[in-house]
């Protein structure tokens, strides 16, 4: 298994306008979404990143949303901070969104691990990305392409992503997958390339370009063992068996002697 850890300084975009098709994507992205804002409940929604900032989440009842970005702009965030070190508190997140932060990131694992900080009990993580086993992850062996943004950084799988989820104790609630298609050039609206993508979402699930990871943090609680109470044994008296004995043995002298 390839290391996580990134050899270079990624990148990190500050809108959809800067990935081939991000409009595309972020508008599937958001359809893939939509129902599931409504089922998030709390009081803080965090949006790690300048492109989980841009995820619609009008449908969401958590109306204090937070979002944090390594930019120096204020407009563009309301927290200004590192996506692997995030300047909050531990367990005081309801919801968190990373919306391809992984594949921009020194460490994409760290990063999980700083969400999983921030959450709380029971709370909500969604990360999307780019899937390397589709035809956008192909242009990440194409010569001419590998050395483009974003093919040049650093794709992981959705299983890999759900180990990690995994190892830290959360549970997956949806994986899905959509925009079956390259995301280079212009995407076409022909007859052809349509029934190709409704084709390929029916029957090709697992190989759409971006996927959307929806889980939820579990946390077993300890219960602590109470000591058992040692009851003390009831009181009872004991008949000594020697002084019956010594008495009938002296009845049976007494009688030899007369």
């Amino acid at each position: 298994m390839k290391p996580a850890l990134a050899f270079r300084q990624p990148h990190y975009p500050e809108s959809w306008q800067e990935l081939p098709n991000g409009r595309l994507v972020l508008s599937a992205i958001d359809a893939i979404l939509k129902p599931w804002w409504e089922k998030f409940f709390g009081y803080h929604l965090l949006k790690v990143g300048a492109l989980s900032q841009e995820v619609c989440t009008l449908n969401s009842p958590i109306k204090h949303q937070v979002s944090c970005c390594v930019t120096r702009t204020m407009d563009k965030a309301n927290i200004v901070g590192d996506i692997d070190d995030l300047p909050l508190l531990e367990h005081s997140v309801d919801v968190c969104l990373l919306s391809h932060t992984l594949e921009f990131s020194l460490d994409p694992h760290h990063v999980i691990r700083e969400a999983n900080r921030v959450l709380i009990p029971n709370g909500y993580l969604i990360i999307t990305g780019f899937n390397p086993l589709s035809l956008a992850g192909f242009n990440r062996i194409i010569p001419y392409r590998r050395k483009q943004e974003p093919w040049n950084e650093h794709f992981f799988s959705p299983m890999r992503v759900k180990d990690w989820l995994h190892l830290m104790g959360f549970e997956i609630l949806s994986d899905e997958r959509c925009v079956h298609s390259n995301l280079t050039g212009k995407m076409s609206e022909h007859f052809v390339a349509n029934y190709w993508r409704k084709f390929a979402s029916n029957y090709f699930t697992s190989f759409g370009s971006v996927y959307v990871i929806i889980a939820k943090k579990r946390v077993l609680p300890l219960t602590p063992i109470k000591p058992k109470w040692q009851i003390r044994a009831k009181f009872s008296s004991v008949k000594v068996p020697s002084m019956n004995v010594n008495s009938s043995k002296r009845n049976y002298f007494s009688s030899k002697t007369k």
